[in-house]
């Protein structure tokens, strides 16, 4: 991978932590009081997980990649950026103890963030496939 590409991917990964931090205040803010926390968080993964799509519909092409596997390796970048970020974001902003931010990620303690990762490692290769199909 070359710098041109590196920045590419860090920008895609920039845009799409900030997308999703815009997602999560509006959660908080107009979905939670209406339906309550929880639900509001099961229920964002619907949102957030079109809201990844859409970023990478825009933005993968731009990358450069060419091959299915580089498109799944991307992914799994995406998906480790995210899953950093959000710790991050909870543990050093949120003030969040490692168990609450644990609990993000398990599906038991009704959090889906753990799919919506999933999902996230696979969006480049879908995009890639419905951009140029084989």
């Amino acid at each position: 991978m070359n710098a041109d590409t590196a920045l590419r991917v860090l920008a895609l990964c920039v845009v799409l932590a900030g997308t999703e931090t815009l997602h999560g205040i509006a959660r908080t803010l107009w979905l939670a009081p209406r339906v309550g926390k929880a639900r509001a968080t099961q229920l964002s993964i619907v949102s957030g997980s079109l809201l990844a799509f859409a970023v990478c519909y825009l933005l993968v092409p731009g990358v450069g990649l060419v091959s299915l596997p580089d498109h799944l390796a991307l992914g799994a970048v995406l998906a480790l950026f995210m899953a950093g970020f959000d710790a991050a974001l909870g543990k050093w902003l949120l003030r969040r103890s490692w168990r609450k931010i644990l609990d993000d990620f398990n599906p038991a303690t009704g959090n889906y963030l753990l799919f919506g990762l999933a999902l996230l490692v696979v969006l480049p290769l879908l995009v890639a496939l419905l951009r140029s199909p084989l």
